[in-house]
């Protein structure tokens, strides 16, 4: 397969998974299986990422704006502006991930990015999705979140750092549980991803083999996956608003099952 055509395929591919619940990177690893990518696969993922990172920054721009301007400018008190509010729930989710990411995503890439161990990763965010539909709509808004839920968000945001677990639905089904709105839950779960994509995109930069000839196919596969990933977020953005958030396990358990047979057949 020509890198081009390699970088459209898993460009589609980020795109599609990365904000539908049903893990981006439990694709990327189990496709790249299957398709060889030319040069360092740690530069090409990082490249896909920044992609669909842009989608959430111009689609949750409002809360973005709020977090940058309220603590400078506001009529309220220093803590009653809604942009300082999320600037403190934010952070605060994102120092359990930002630990769990550092102090183990390169020991679960090594020990869970095979097929079998993908297979029961699917399989817990399928049972997590269907899980979901039990959970009663909450009414909680921002001002009515504690620190206590954001950090239990946060740690659900770093269990995400499995391959197969997806972050959306890990994120998304927490916040709903801990009885948040669905669009408050569906916000805040994608406001919280942009620290955590980031982070780990610095703390990647230094281990990437950057190859200035592979740049033309970075280049098609960071606009596909910027693209589809915004098709993507919006549409799951109404399908949580819907409530039709628990239909997507069934995909999941199909993911569950194909990454079982590759694991069961390429291991023998």
């Amino acid at each position: 397969m020509s890198p081009i055509l390699g970088a459209i395929l898993l460009g589609l591919v980020q795109g599609v998974t990365e904000f539908l619940p049903i893990s981006s990177s439990g694709h990327l690893v189990l496709i790249q299986h299957f398709i060889e990518v030319q040069g360092d696969d740690l530069a090409f993922d990082l490249v896909l990422h920044l992609g669909t990172l842009i989608p959430v920054i111009v689609v949750f721009r409002e809360d973005l704006l709020k977090m940058l301007r309220d603590p400078f400018v506001g009529k309220e008190s220093f803590w009653q502006r809604p942009g300082v509010r999320w600037l403190w729930l934010v952070g605060l989710a994102s120092v359990p991930t930002a630990i769990m990411g550092i102090a183990l995503e390169d020991l679960f890439e090594s020990m869970f990015s095979g097929p079998l161990s993908l297979a029961w990763q699917f399989a817990v965010t399928a049972a997590s999705l269907q899980w979901s539909a039990r959970v009663q709509a909450g009414n909680k808004k921002v001002e009515e979140m504690t620190a206590a839920q954001a950090i239990l968000i946060g740690i659900a945001q770093g269990i995400a750092i499995l391959p197969a677990i997806s972050r959306s639905g890990s994120t998304i089904v927490a916040a709903l549980a801990l009885g948040l709105n669905r669009d408050l839950a569906g916000r805040f779960s994608f406001v919280i991803s942009i620290p955590a994509i980031l982070g780990a995109v610095l703390l990647k930069l230094r281990k990437v083999d950057w190859d200035p000839a592979l740049a033309p196919s970075w280049v098609v596969g960071g606009l596909v996956s910027l693209v589809v990933g915004w098709i993507s977020l919006l549409f799951l953005v109404r399908v949580i608003r819907q409530g039709n958030f628990s239909k997507f396990a069934w995909y999941c358990w199909g993911m569950a099952a194909i990454s079982l047979y590759f694991g069961l057949t390429t291991s023998g």
